[in-house]
């Protein structure tokens, strides 16, 4: 059996790394943004003080985005159109973090893995194991 087959073999289990991509990156986003819809008021003030004006609209949707968001990942329901909205959250957070000369390395790397995957996802879908599927969505 030549290496070249041997990874094409692993492709069989492509939707079990799908589900696991959806899983992990819906918890991160889903344990992130319960405290956010826990307490909005502190959210749209923490939004207000990092310039992004007005807080209480920006505060709100990245709260909905992140906790729903990661709601929707872990279901598999409507992962592609959650995994845009994250992607497109986590862009501006890693310009936010760049515009303030954060580092690499200490600073954006986290969230440019972030981007990655949810585009990851948003490219490839939710894979078999999902609610996408099951409901042909």
């Amino acid at each position: 059996m030549s290496s070249l087959s041997m990874f094409q073999t692993l492709l069989v289990f492509n939707d079990f790394g799908l589900l696991l991509l959806r899983i992990v990156l819906g918890l991160i986003f889903l344990v992130h943004g319960w405290p956010k819809i826990k307490n909005l008021k502190e959210t749209h003030a923490n939004f207000e003080m990092m310039g992004f004006k007005p807080g209480a609209f920006w505060g709100t949707i990245v709260a909905m985005v992140e906790f729903f968001g990661g709601l929707l990942l872990i279901a598999g329901l409507f992962t592609q159109l959650a995994a845009i909205l994250i992607a497109i959250q986590m862009l501006v957070a890693t310009a936010w973090k760049m515009k303030r000369k954060q580092k690499l390395a200490g600073g954006y790397e986290f969230d440019l893995l972030l981007v990655a995957s949810a585009l990851v996802l948003a490219t490839s879908g939710s894979g078999l194991v999902s609610l996408d599927s099951y409901l042909r969505l």
